[in-house]
């Protein structure tokens, strides 16, 4: 009955959720402070959605320090389903602060273009590979140290057993800008939200944070992408098992 009436209350609590996150932005960008406690807001909305929906994510304390703790970074995170922003996002820290890269055609959306813009998301043209990394680039310089975007960089959600391949975008940022790499795991989202499926399943989330991960600016791109990719899906078996 409890779960029941947690659907019928998401009916009404969702859009909520869903207009201040993507709506907000729009009426309050001018407002001095916006952007501090609009991404302190955030992580509570996602929290609040997942627990509507019974999803729970489990996060080690340790992981959630490496967070709280982190500085001068990217955030590199696999992909599996739509639920891996919100899983995510719920347990960010307070004083921790994050961005997205989204695609450029969400920025035109009259819906939530304007929002995205205020937010602070950046905006990633794909079809222009070079010119999106030099914007990439150019955004990351500029944020605050305790800011870190957050990039997916298997490039679309994976389909595969394990991780896919690296994009080298987040690699070639993170030199560019002097930046470390902080790689994130998540297990799960897919079972619960597979493609095609509308309405997710309750269920279990896990997510892993790992140690900062280091270019080598000595060493091709690819080695770099070689050394990341196996540290994540190190990880990532790991959080399987666990399942």
């Amino acid at each position: 009955m409890f779960t029941l009436l947690k659907r019928l209350a998401l009916l009404v609590v969702g859009p909520v959720l869903f207009l201040f996150i993507c709506i907000a932005p729009r009426f309050c960008e001018k407002r001095r402070g916006f952007r501090s406690w609009y991404w302190r807001l955030v992580p509570r909305s996602c929290g609040w959605l997942l627990w509507f929906l019974d999803i729970r994510v489990e996060i080690s304390p340790t992981a959630v320090a490496r967070m709280a703790a982190d500085e001068n970074s990217i955030f590199a995170v696999n992909h599996r389903s739509h639920l891996d922003g919100f899983a995510l996002l719920s347990n960010v820290p307070a004083g921790k602060w994050v961005t997205f890269g989204a695609k450029k055609e969400f920025f035109s959306n009259f819906f939530v273009g304007r929002g995205f813009r205020a937010a602070g998301l950046v905006s990633i043209d794909r079809a222009r590979g070079s010119d999106a990394r030099r914007h990439l680039a150019e955004a990351v310089a500029a944020m605050p140290r305790r800011r870190s975007l957050i990039l997916f960089p298997e490039g679309t959600r994976s389909g595969e057993e394990g991780l896919a391949p690296l994009k080298a975008g987040v690699v070639l940022v993170a030199r560019e800008t002097g930046r470390s790499i902080r790689p994130v795991v998540i297990s799960g989202s897919d079972r619960l939200l597979p493609r095609n499926r509308k309405m997710p399943r309750p269920g279990v989330i896990r997510i892993d944070v790992l140690e900062s991960f280091h270019c080598d600016p000595e060493a091709e791109v690819d080695s770099d992408l070689e050394r990341l990719h196996g540290e994540m899906s190190r990880a990532y078996a790991a959080l399987q098992a666990q399942a």
